[in-house]
Order: structure tokens, then sequence, then C-alpha cells
């Protein structure tokens, strides 16, 4: 865990939450350097608002399993993941006052969305839940105006056969892909906290976006959702975009009002 703390902010009199953040990278890659991971919670500490990222263990490569890259801890499917990110919820809650907003972009949404219906279901639920370009349901799918709208933007690694098979990578086994805790898309939602979510434009995981907002609203939970126009997935790992300045600005004000 890596800690962001506001500069010359009073922590004894002002009493916000900090937002539990975890990186995407397909459940496999990724990092507390990248800029999705250390720009990201960089950004809204310097508003006021505290961060924690969390290196959360990491699945397997698909497919070269053996390789170990350099890694300094062990890999591990689900549920070691959301397993680390619901144990760093817990330290971060024990500590904050003002209470924990959990989020995360990509895979990490799907994890941070797990992690919250689990707390959910231990009776401590977080504040809110803020879900960046994330997909939540087990297999991909993509309407044709998404696919109209993507066209050849990350055509191989992106496509519904490659996507499904990072999936199953994660997940491990055939019954871990219908748990809920591992993708909650498509699950019971009653209760769910408040959600702030920011997809992309033109990415081929906005259909499981916009599906899980429409779940969460259907079971009534209290959504904000936000499409940034011509926008990529993966855009908070690119500081230098406006999308990334817009999509950190939302994160930090929605935030500071749980």
């Amino acid at each position: 865990m890596r800690w962001y703390y506001p500069a010359g902010k009073d922590s004894e009199t002002t009493v916000v939450p900090t937002l539990v953040w975890a990186h995407g990278g397909g459940f496999f890659s990724g990092g507390l350097d990248q800029p999705e991971a250390h720009d990201v919670a960089r950004a809204p500490a310097q508003q006021g608002l505290p961060v924690v990222t969390v290196d959360y263990r990491l699945a397997p490569v698909p497919g070269l399993s053996w390789i170990r890259g350099g890694d300094v801890r062990p890999r591990g499917r689900f549920p070691l993941p959301v397993q680390d990110l619901l144990a760093a919820f817990r330290s971060v809650s024990s500590q904050s006052a003002g209470g924990v907003v959990l989020g995360g972009a990509s895979a990490g949404a799907c994890l941070a969305a797990a992690a919250a219906l689990q707390a959910l279901d231990m009776d401590s639920a977080p504040r809110g839940v803020i879900l960046a370009y994330g997909f939540f349901h087990s297999s991909h799918t993509a309407s044709r105006e998404i696919q109209r709208r993507v066209r050849d933007h990350r055509r191989l690694t992106h496509s519904r056969l490659v996507l499904n098979a990072v999936n199953r990578n994660y997940a491990g086994t055939r019954a871990a892909l219908n748990d809920r805790y591992a993708f909650p898309g498509g699950h019971e939602l009653d209760g769910f906290p408040p959600t702030l979510m920011i997809n992309a434009d033109r990415d081929a995981m906005r259909a499981s976006g916009d599906r899980f907002a429409a779940e969460l609203l259907s079971a009534g939970v209290d959504v904000e959702q936000h499409t940034l126009p011509g926008t990529r997935h993966a855009f908070l790992n690119r500081p230098r975009l406006d999308a990334f300045t817009r999509a950190v600005d939302l994160m930090a004000e929605w935030s500071l009002t749980r």
C-alpha cells in the first residue's frame, strides 16, 4: 500500500474519506509506479483527498504461467487479488475517520466492485465506489454501435476472444467465473454503495460498464455515470490528456462530498 497525503491539510480538523485505488492491467500486469496508479493518486491528493494505492497480487501471465518476470511476490488468481484489496480497505478503514471510497480502473474497477460487494455482505460497506472504464461480467459482449466507435483500436488485444481468455485466466475455474465476488455483473446488487462510473467512449469494455451501471440503477443504487467523449480505454495512463484531468477532477469532487 502506498499513501498519498494532501499537502497542507490539517487531518485533525478536516475529516474527509480516503480513496483506496486499484490499477488496471488485465489482472496480470501493472503496479504502483504506472500512471494509472501513481499519477491518478497524486492528482486527487493535491485537491485534498487522501489516496492509498494497492499493490494486489497479479494473476499469472495468460498462457505463460511459468514466466516469473522478476516478481518479488507470488502471483495468484481469484480470490487472492480481491482479498488483497479487501485487506487494504479494512486497514485504511481503521485509520480513516472519514471512511473509505473504493475505486479502480479497468481490471482494478472489477476488483473494487467485487471488494465493495464482499464488504457489503460483511456489513462494512465503503462510503462509495469509483469505477473507471471497468468490466464487470465474466463474458464480454459489444453492441454494433460500440464496435463501430472502437473500430481498429486494440483490435487484437481487446477482441472478445482475448478479453474472455483474460477473464478465464484470472478466474482459474469455471465455478469462479460465475462467482459474484469475481465478476459482480449479473448478480444481486441490492444495497451496493453509491457509485461514480467513468467510461471511455471508444472502448470495447464499455458495454460491460454500461450494463453494470444499468444493473446498479435497477437495484436502486445511487449512480452518477459519465462517458468522456472521444476517449479510449486506459486514458488514465496518459496524464497529459484532457480526459485524465477531467476524470480525476470528477473523482476528487465526488469523493469529497461523500
